[in-house]
C-alpha cells in the first residue's frame, strides 16, 4: 500500500512531459463556430477555443456531460465547407468549457485539420 501512495505523488516522467509539450505545441488557437449533434435530437452551438488533429477545446451555454458522443460541424474561417467529425467523445467538462476527442474522423477530414494547423504554424 505504501508503494502505491508514493507512486501517486511522484513527479511526471520526462516522457510524459515531452508528450504533453508536443500535444500543446500542435494545438491551434481559434474562435470558430461549432455545431454539435447527439442522441434524441440533442444539438447545440459552441465556440472552438483551440484545435488539434485529435480533438478540440470549446465553450458553450449548452450543458454537456463527460462520456457523451456527438457529431460535429466546425465552421473554420478560411474554409468554404464545414469540417465534419462523425464521432467525438466529451472527455472533460468544466462549467461551460469542454474537451472533445475526435474518435471517428474520416482521413480526408483529419488531413484538413493537419493542413490548417501546419499552415498556421508557418
Amino acid at each position: 500500500m505504501a508503494a502505491k501512495d508514493s507512486m501517486s505523488t511522484s513527479a511526471p516522467s520526462p516522457d510524459h512531459e515531452a508528450a504533453m509539450a508536443e500535444r500543446r505545441g500542435r494545438r491551434l488557437s481559434l474562435g470558430c463556430r461549432l455545431f454539435f449533434f447527439g442522441e434524441d435530437d440533442f444539438e447545440g452551438e459552441a465556440t472552438v477555443i483551440d484545435l488539434s488533429t485529435n480533438g478540440c477545446q470549446a465553450k458553450s451555454l449548452i450543458l454537456l456531460h463527460v462520456g457523451m458522443t456527438l457529431r460535429l460541424s466546425l465552421f473554420l474561417h478560411d474554409q468554404k465547407w464545414p469540417l465534419r467529425i462523425d464521432e467525438a467523445l466529451v472527455r472533460w467538462v468544466n462549467g461551460g468549457m469542454f474537451g472533445l476527442e475526435f474518435t471517428g474522423i474520416r482521413p480526408a477530414q483529419r488531413e484538413r485539420v493537419r493542413a490548417i494547423i501546419m499552415k498556421a504554424n508557418l
